[in-house]
């Protein structure tokens, strides 16, 4: 029974030391479902964000020719470097869904690019099956419509995937009955901009990172505990933080910092700027390194929107005057 309760005191050692090196609250939110079924995965906080975007003045017609993985780094691993990629290869998908999240769908209208000549054979298919059936020599507009055309462009890419930029850990032990938890960090970087399709002028870009957080936590013992008698018992856990997970949450926050960026340089505008400047000045604050971006969700969950936080900062500016 000492040894059991031993085992069980060193066992909450290590969460003890595991608990100042944790993923955060974002990061266990996003770990994987415990179920065996396939389910919807939740929303990133940066994907609130854009959900709750004020509607702009007018809807950005935009494509996406291809968002790429630019750092040309395999996956290593404990034995060596494998032909996998560090990171996914299905930027480009991100990028678009994150595109039509931005004020639930109202910001842009994305038109397919990346599989084009896809969209193309089909629509000559069509003019085709027209010509020979019902004997069409020009394809009926209404039956076919001109293509949607972009007036912005949208380039860049992975730029960055630096692996242990934070390592620690902690561990102790007692007659062979001991504890430890390891930390490691990674950080993925994506650069995106914005570029005119009618001049080919850069109108804007932003570059954001993520951080990756990995933790294990274990507890072990060895030792005799009578004559012949040996003890070996171990326990552990080990939490990633989702690698595409992390790199949709860098996209997200790219795609927000553009819209922004490009409403602070006049290229588009929101709907209502009055009740959007609050919002501007949180944004310009981030940006320029006054606020850090955990104080911009706590003023956002404190406000409960994005569009509140005028409230907020109205009433923090009454507390100083007061």
């Amino acid at each position: 029974m000492r040894i059991a309760a031993k085992i069980s005191l060193l066992a909450a050692l290590a969460l003890g030391l595991g608990g100042c090196m944790s993923l955060g609250d974002d990061g266990r939110d996003l770990l994987p479902e415990d179920t065996s079924l396939a389910y919807f995965p939740k929303k990133t906080q940066t994907q609130n964000l854009l959900n709750q975007l004020p509607a702009p003045q007018r809807q950005v017609a935009i494509a996406v020719y291809g968002f790429t993985d630019q750092t040309g780094q395999f996956r290593p691993t404990n034995t060596g470097q494998t032909l996998s990629r560090a990171v996914t290869q299905g930027a480009g998908s991100i990028l678009v869904k994150a595109l039509q999240d931005a004020g639930n769908r109202q910001w842009f209208t994305v038109v397919e690019r990346e599989r084009l000549d896809n969209l193309l054979k089909e629509r000559q298919i069509i003019g085709e099956m027209r010509r020979r059936y019902l004997g069409e020599e020009q394809t009926d507009p209404n039956a076919l419509p001109a293509l949607l055309f972009a007036g912005v462009l949208l380039e860049g890419g992975i730029i960055g995937y630096d692996t242990n930029t934070v390592t620690g850990g902690a561990g102790a032990a007692f007659l062979g009955i001991g504890a430890r938890t390891e930390y490691r960090q990674d950080t993925v970087t994506v650069y995106l901009r914005a570029v005119s399709v009618r001049t080919g002028e850069v109108l804007t870009n932003i570059q954001t990172s993520k951080t990756i957080a990995s933790q294990a936590i274990g507890a072990n013992a060895y030792r005799f505990v009578a004559f012949r008698e040996l003890l070996e018992a171990e326990w552990g856990i080990t939490a990633n933080e989702p690698d595409q997970v992390a790199l949709q949450q860098a996209i997200e926050k790219a795609v927000y910092g553009l819209v922004l960026e490009g409403v602070d340089l006049g290229l588009w505008r929101f709907a209502d700027m009055a009740s959007a400047e609050a919002l501007m000045s949180t944004y310009r604050a981030e940006r320029d390194g006054i606020y850090a971006a955990g104080d911009v969700q706590d003023a956002v969950r404190r406000a409960g929107s994005l569009t509140a936080l005028s409230v907020v900062e109205s009433e923090e500016d009454n507390d100083e005057g007061s």
